[in-house]
């Protein structure tokens, strides 16, 4: 391979893996939470667990 090539390639992985630990840290500080909460199964919307 070429420098060039070498070089190319370190930067498209560096992106790929810097873009994947900016969102993984995204996620840790703001996780998903689901809009609504089913505990008993009957598809209606109970109150959230207490934490």
């Amino acid at each position: 391979m070429d420098a060039s090539a070498v070089i190319m390639m370190i930067i498209a992985l560096g992106l790929v893996w810097g873009a994947l630990v900016a969102a993984l840290m995204h996620l840790r500080k703001h996780p998903e939470e689901p809009d609504s909460y089913d505990i008993d199964g009957d598809g209606k919307a109970d109150a959230p667990p207490s934490t």
